[in-house]
């Protein structure tokens, strides 16, 4: 299987396949590469719907050259806290901002969200992400809305009355809770439907349906949110002196 970075052929002929509707693995199958290298290609350059091979072969460049010259680390000094590899991060990060966007979430919103991910403290200012992206303030500030709409984060003010950015136990469980509202609001909605369609049109058994559905799931969330942070938070947190570190007690 051939290893390296793509070449700009390669990249031709991804742009192919998106353009002729292909799946990632198909694609990948005729370039002979793993399809997470296709992915992590597309969804670091535009996705499926802006990816231009020129685009991204010279992004790529870019990047190459800014490894290139990035000053050499003095030997034997670790590139990070806890001796990490600068390099290993970067790839790791991208890997996390790649999966993200798969799942739905706009590119600057997915860079943001990661960082909070990998980061030590769990929190970040907006200066230290406009820093470490290299984005201008504006794009953190809408990323930043739109996670902390979903639930995915929370804010709070720092010593020096800045605001900090944090994911933590308590954010995961808020942001299911807050998905489990979403379905039932959308099971709600489907049944005004029902009412104005009528009980017998398949419309109406459609819809009706539909509320079963993200009834049921919503409940579900609920209720697994609920165990989750008292066996895998509250517990442990009980047991450890206020380190939450998950517990084994699954009853």
């Amino acid at each position: 299987m051939p290893g390296g970075r793509l070449t700009q052929q390669e990249r031709q002929q991804i742009a192919l396949g998106l353009a002729d509707s292909l799946a990632y693995a198909e694609i990948a199958r005729r370039l002979d590469r793993p399809t997470s290298t296709i992915t992590r290609e597309v969804m670091r350059n535009g996705g499926p719907t802006a990816y231009r091979a020129d685009l991204a072969h010279r992004a790529t460049e870019r990047r190459a050259h800014r490894r290139k010259h990035t000053p050499p680390r003095e030997q034997g000094a670790p590139a990070q806290g806890h001796g990490r590899d600068d390099e290993a991060v970067r790839e790791y990060e991208e890997a996390f901002t790649t999966l993200l966007m798969q799942q739905g979430l706009p590119k600057m919103t997915a860079r943001v969200l990661t960082c909070l991910f990998i980061t030590d403290a769990g929190s970040l200012t907006a200066s230290e992400l406009v820093q470490h992206l290299q984005v201008s303030p504006a794009s953190i500030s809408k990323a930043i809305t739109f996670l902390e709409d979903q639930g995915l984060i929370r804010r709070e003010r720092d010593e020096g009355r800045r605001e900090r950015y944090i994911v933590d136990n308590d954010v995961w469980y808020q942001s299911m809770i807050a998905s489990a509202r979403s379905n039932a609001q959308l099971a709600e909605t489907a049944r005004q439907g029902v009412s104005i369609l009528g009980p017998d049109p398949p419309a109406a058994a459609r819809l009706e349906n539909i509320a079963r559905f993200v009834d049921f799931v919503g409940e579900s969330i609920t209720r697994a949110a609920e165990q989750a942070r008292e066996i895998l938070y509250t517990k442990a947190e009980a047991t450890s002196g206020g380190t939450a570190t998950p517990s084994s007690d699954r009853g």
